[in-house]
């Protein structure tokens, strides 16, 4: 028992830590390709490891019957939707919002369960989507000021927390039977690539785009720590309790200001810190009445 309680931290704490650095390889990334050129290829490269590590490696058993439909659906709300308008919002927004704004999953978690459950919607929900995003406002008037974010860039990273909360909450719901997470986060990596190879093509503008080291490398963590290690460490824990995973998303602002400090020299002020408090402090009244 305590072996598990061990292993669950380990694994919340490394998730929010690469979680977070997702937004500053992105931004870092678009410095160099167009934004589905950065990520298209990482889905693609992403989901042919994972594949070959769960079905050469491992030897696990493909998706069959009604698993293929869920993968396709997973993938297309928690890899297409998600970063596909996730990537274009962090065109305007800073590295340390992106991760900010990531961390308010929990509450929009609770909010899509209350109507996925059909229950009354609880004040506490309200106020603590309030909060979240007040908090986000707060963190973000200075830096729209000096030009870090745009209203636009905002709207969409928000409006992908939503899809996200909805892949999370189809995937808990879904009976995935004996299906190893390897195949299932592999397949479902696949389909997201898949339904956004043709906006990628469509928009592709070869002037735009520059193949350098600091693509390839901000492609590679992404590919990495982040599509793989993070999203298979996310699912573990999602698949041993939803609402406790969702606690590690308090760490991911934490991280990712830190982190957009160091390599992008992103500006902290005191907006910063009180955004920051106001998102945790949302966090945690929806934890507590989901907990």
């Amino acid at each position: 028992m305590q072996n598990r309680r061990i292993q669950l931290i380990f694994a919340g704490v490394t998730f929010a830590f690469l979680w977070a650095s997702a937004a500053a390889a992105t931004k870092l990334g678009l410095r160099a390709v167009q934004p589905f050129v950065l990520f298209v290829p990482r889905f693609f490269l992403a989901a042919f490891i994972m594949l070959s590590v769960s079905h050469v490696l491992l030897k696990k058993r493909l998706p069959r019957g009604r698993e293929w439909k869920q993968v396709a659906i997973y993938g297309l709300f928690n890899v297409s939707l998600y970063l596909g308008i996730y990537v274009l919002g962090m065109t305007e927004v800073s590295a340390g919002l992106g991760a900010l704004a990531t961390a308010t999953n929990p509450v929009f978690i609770s909010l899509m369960s209350t109507f996925w459950l059909r229950k009354p919607l609880q004040p506490v929900t309200v106020l603590s989507l309030v909060l979240c995003l007040g908090g986000i406002g707060v963190a973000a008037w200075p830096l729209l000021a000096d030009s870090y974010a745009t209203p636009l860039g905002l709207g969409l990273v928000l409006g992908s927390m939503v899809t996200y909360s909805i892949g999370s909450l189809y995937f808990s719901a879904s009976k995935w039977h004996d299906l190893h997470i390897f195949t299932i986060n592999g397949w479902q990596t696949l389909f997201g690539g898949i339904f956004l190879l043709p906006v990628m093509i469509g928009w592709y503008d070869p002037v735009q785009n520059h193949f350098n080291t600091v693509w390839l490398l901000s492609m590679l963590w992404l590919v990495g720590p982040v599509s793989i290690v993070a999203v298979l460490l996310w699912l573990f824990l999602l698949k041993d309790n939803p609402v406790n995973a969702s606690f590690w998303l308090f760490l991911c602002p934490v991280f990712g200001f830190a982190i957009s400090a160091v390599l992008m020299h992103e500006p902290l002020s005191v907006y910063t810190f009180a955004g920051v408090m106001l998102v945790v402090a949302g966090l945690y009244l929806v934890q507590r009445k989901r907990g």
